[in-house]
């Protein structure tokens, strides 16, 4: 009983500490509980009364090989003792491997990395980097996008969490909407047709020789794991080509297997000419982000000032701990359990659609999806709307809160549940998990109208 007494006030004192001398992530700081966490291991947290939540969300999708890999730990370590930094114009070992071996990775001729320290700084200097190549101001993103949280990168996105900070956002961002297949009311067959119309129309109307770049994720992420129709990024890069414009890929949360290739543009055929990445390549054990660039952009530097730069640019021990993830993936075939598990799992979303009348809609990639719960399965009225308030979150904080009572860590957002776990998932967690989530949506389920 002492020492059960002593955890539990060595929990009380953590979260504490962390309430009163910390500011939490898109919180309202006043009645935060967060989840004391004592220690992390495969697709488990575990807090210091020892309860045990599976991860469903992999953190926030970064950690793709699971918690408390040891051989990430040794791989630091060793680093550590030779060299804990350098400046970004010194050499190292770990910078040239990491860097040859990225090359290998992507296609076609993205040869050159730059280390950055997070997804934003990737997406911001991949847009830097874009209107210093052609000579132009203008970047074209998604509405429902997400691109990180610095001021360049939070205007690229579409994501209502840049509202707060729109009258201080960056400039020559133009956004334009992708048609949501799900509630596209004019039929499948029109569907690619129409949204690249529209893209089309707000290039004419901006002028294609202003545009520097188009940023998209290779996949929808956190605005709803939405679907491209079927083509649409093969157009894209049509468009780009006809245009000379550039095409980004941000692949910070769809890429390193999270969607069962190394890239989410993969399932799709096409080779973009910058890739912005950075969670799956340390898997959240350190921070730190790249930006690949291609040959023939990169060649323009060789005689003149490349104007990017951070203090931490190819930190060393965050470059070993990105090389032994890339080792980790391949070792324990990672991306084949992925692609296996997101059969799997698709099979078992198919029996939980037929239980739940809530549920609308299920959108997966690999192991990056979305339940989305509805009022109305013929209205496909959703459960909380785009940017809902906190009125209207109303059911969806009942379920959230039972899928944490429940003993689950995952993302819940509006009307969406996400199921993105570790890619070290086995079926039976899998089982484990979507019976936690079946019991929770029961709640919305006698919502329904």
């Amino acid at each position: 009983m002492i020492a059960e007494a002593e955890t539990q006030s060595l929990a009380n004192e953590i979260i504490s500490n962390s309430l009163e001398y910390t500011l939490f992530s898109w919180s309202k700081q006043g009645g935060l509980n967060p989840i004391a966490v004592e220690h992390a291991n495969g697709v488990y947290l575990y807090d210091y009364d020892g309860k045990r939540y599976i991860d469903f969300s992999s953190g926030l999708m970064n950690v793709n090989i699971g918690h408390g890999n040891q051989r990430v730990t040794d791989a630091v370590v060793k680093q550590m003792q030779k060299a804990a930094y350098v400046t970004p114009g010194c050499a190292t070992e770990v910078r040239g491997l990491l860097g040859k071996r990225l090359a290998e990775i992507c296609p076609g001729d993205l040869n050159k990395a730059f280390f950055t320290i997070c997804g934003a700084t990737s997406n911001e200097n991949a847009m830097k980097l874009a209107r210093i190549y052609t000579g132009r101001h203008k970047i074209l993103a998604r509405y429902q996008s997400y691109h990180g949280a610095t001021y360049g990168a939070i205007s690229a996105g579409g994501d209502p969490r840049r509202h707060p900070v729109d009258s201080q956002q960056a400039p020559n961002i133009i956004h334009f909407d992708i048609p949501d297949g799900y509630r596209y009311e004019h039929g499948e067959e029109n569907l690619l047709k129409d949204a690249i119309h529209s893209l089309d129309r707000i290039i004419a109307f901006e002028g294609p020789g202003t545009i520097a770049a188009i940023l998209l994720e290779g996949e929808s992420g956190s605005s709803g794991c939405l679907k491209y129709p079927k083509g649409y990024l093969k157009a894209v890069r049509e468009i780009c080509n006809k245009h000379g414009i550039l095409l980004i890929m941000d692949e910070v949360m769809s890429g390193f297997g999270r969607t069962g290739q190394w890239f989410g543009f993969q399932n799709h055929g096409i080779v973009p000419d910058l890739i912005s990445m950075a969670k799956g390549l340390t898997c959240g054990y350190l921070p730190f982000g790249c930006l690949m660039v291609s040959d023939k952009i990169a060649e323009k530097f060789n005689d003149q000032v490349l104007p990017l730069g951070l203090t931490y640019s190819a930190h060393p021990v965050s470059c070993a701990a990105a090389l032994e993830v890339l080792k980790i993936y391949e070792d324990d075939k990672l991306f084949e359990n992925c692609r296996n598990m997101e059969n799997y799992l698709n099979s078992e979303m198919e029996k939980m659609k037929a239980k739940h009348p809530s549920i609308g809609d299920w959108r997966n990639t690999g192991l990056l999806g979305c339940i989305e719960l509805v009022k109305n399965r013929k209205t496909k009225e959703p459960m909380a709307p785009f940017n809902a308030s906190a009125s209207e979150m109303a059911v969806m904080n009942k379920v959230a809160a039972k899928i944490l009572e429940l003993g689950m860590y995952t993302f819940v957002r509006w009307g969406y549940i996400f199921i993105a776990p570790p890619l070290t998932i086995t079926k039976e967690q899998i089982d484990e998990g979507l019976n936690i989530i079946s019991e929770a949506i029961s709640i919305a389920d006698a919502s329904i109208t």
